[in-house]
């Protein structure tokens, strides 16, 4: 039997079924509220936690499929341009060592795809982004993916490829993994001197917050510099991403697509250059 994202889903506090209710509006106005504010929203305890072993279960069975690599990036995931100055941040690259998990391990009978593809979700998402234009992610290898990290595993200073990102944490390692990000640095231009800023420690926009199992976060990483600290201890943290957009047919570059996950798709090199905006990554 394929499980049901109703059943997952804390529908007594978030009735996200019952979209004229008081509850519902009340909740819509405080993520809204604090989006407006930093591009950054996180409603607690939306997955009810009796059923957090079952996500955890289903991480650990995909674990094995995940695509680990340790490589030096920049925060835009592009090759080092020699045109551009030393100090550029785009110039300046960080280790990282992470693992993702590819969607096409999630397909039917996965629990965070039946969350992800239920149309209330969509819709209680679309309507605290407060966008018309608003989309599941199309790619195949990146719409649902669980983020797998390990002991000194983290991720460097990055901005994410698509609008608005979902995640749901699942699993926290024992200490560390501290999310940490630079609200709407890029809202209207790349914004190179915030971004160096951030980057070198000096940054007056630095927030920084531990999600919970259970917990589900709205951040704007497109526009907002976010990382993820190194972790300590046996246990894997995972965190499953959903992602929407404010295009249909949209998908990764091959570049990215190839670092991320360590293979490509057809559709991934059709695709290559359809964007929504014209940022460097």
């Amino acid at each position: 039997m394929n499980p049901k994202a109703q059943d997952y889903i804390d529908l007594h506090h978030y009735p996200i079924v019952r979209p004229d209710s008081d509850v519902f509006k009340s909740i819509l106005q405080n993520i809204q509220s604090e989006l407006a504010q930093d591009g950054c929203s996180v409603v607690k305890g939306f997955v009810r936690k009796c059923c957090l072993p079952y996500l955890v279960a289903e991480s650990d069975h995909a674990a094995p499929h995940g695509h680990a690599s340790h490589s030096r990036t920049n925060a835009y995931f592009t090759k080092d341009d020699e045109n551009l100055s030393k100090d550029h941040p785009a110039r300046q690259f960080f280790e990282r060592s992470n693992a993702f998990i590819p969607a096409d391990n999630f397909g039917e009978g996965s629990a965070l795809r039946a969350i992800y593809e239920w149309q209330p979700f969509f819709e209680f998402i679309r309507r605290a982004l407060d966008e018309d234009k608003f989309y599941r992610y199309e790619d195949p290898l990146a719409d649902v993916i669980v983020n797998m990290a390990d002991e000194g595993n983290g991720f460097p200073w990055h901005f994410d490829t698509n609008n608005y990102t979902v995640t749901l944490s699942i699993q926290n390692s024992e200490e560390g993994g501290e999310f940490e990000y630079a609200p709407n640095i890029r809202r209207s231009s790349e914004n190179f001197d915030e971004v160096s800023r951030v980057i070198n420690g000096t940054s007056d926009k630095l927030k920084s917050l531990v999600l919970e199992p259970g917990d589900l976060q709205i951040f704007k990483g497109r526009y907002s510099m976010h990382r993820v600290a190194p972790l300590k201890g046996n246990r894997p943290r995972y965190v499953a991403i959903f992602s929407f957009v404010e295009e249909p047919g949209m998908v990764g570059s091959p570049e990215r697509t190839q670092q991320l996950y360590g293979r490509t798709l057809p559709i991934h090199h059709e695709r290559a250059g359809l964007r929504s905006d014209n940022y460097i990554d």
